[in-house]
């Protein structure tokens, strides 16, 4: 089964949700990206662009926007977003694009979800221009960020995975993302991390932006929703504020490479 077949229904369940509340948290993490590599004549391509949030801020910015990602649902909402926007539902592994089209690519927590990660790095860097920008965006390393619970609590719910296979922080050591990057013909540039607080209003809130992801779908499909749920909620404990609400950091880490 294909990249796209796989996670497109998955991320696609609660598209509503993942747009209005856990997709803002990346906000800070697209507008740092944006600030060091995007011009607003650039011809920019975003793969596993989701509901076009990265798409709609580089917009602004003048960029003429390309996404690409597996999900119609999340795409459906892009397209209120931006638009303008070239949107086209496909494989990271198989881009829809020719040669050298791109002036900026990004994959913003994305190619780790492709079946194949380097053969989906190899067709970022095949789309881009020579010399262009690819950009890389994982997880922070996980030791003593405190939304690290929040992203491991439901791994008890999951099926169990075949031997060898990465997890969600697979990348964040910045030793290993240069060499992800080098391995698909990228020249790693610049590393560099962005705190992204995550605050829910209410405990309905929160638990609706962690189990929008394709991942929490698979859980609750294993499982069931009040076991995913009731996870999530031991989970958030320790970061519930005196007025009821929820605020955990995290960080993501980028890559700056050029094609």
């Amino acid at each position: 089964m294909t990249t796209s077949a796989t996670n497109g229904p998955l991320w696609g369940l609660a598209a509503q949700d993942w747009a209005d509340i856990q997709e803002q948290f990346a906000r800070p993490v697209y507008e740092a990206a944006f600030d060091r590599v995007l011009k607003h004549w650039m011809h920019y391509l975003d793969v596993g662009c989701g509901a076009g949030l990265a798409l709609q801020l580089a917009a602004q910015r003048g960029a003429i926007v390309s996404g690409l990602d597996a999900s119609e649902n999340l795409l459906a909402i892009a397209r209120t977003r931006v638009p303008s926007a070239d949107l086209q539902q496909g494989e990271l592994e198989s881009l829809p694009y020719p040669d050298a089209a791109f002036d900026l690519v990004t994959g913003f927590n994305s190619f780790q979800f492709a079946a194949n990660p380097t053969q989906a790095l190899a067709e970022a860097k095949r789309v881009a221009r020579p010399g262009a920008t690819v950009v890389i965006m994982t997880w922070g390393n996980p030791e003593g960020m405190p939304a690290t619970t929040l992203v491991t609590c439901i791994k008890h719910l999951m099926p169990p995975h075949p031997p060898g296979t990465p997890g969600p922080f697979a990348l964040s050591d910045e030793s290993k993302l240069r060499a992800f990057a080098a391995q698909a013909g990228l020249e790693p540039i610049e590393v560099f991390d962005t705190p992204t607080p995550w605050h829910f209003p209410d405990l309905k809130t929160a638990l609706r932006g962690l189990t929008s992801t394709g991942v929490c779908a698979v859980a609750i499909a294993r499982t069931s929703r009040e076991q995913v749920e009731q996870a999530f909620t031991d989970a958030l404990a320790p970061f519930r504020n005196p007025d009821g609400s929820y605020t955990a950091m995290a960080s993501f880490r980028c890559l700056i490479t050029k094609a």
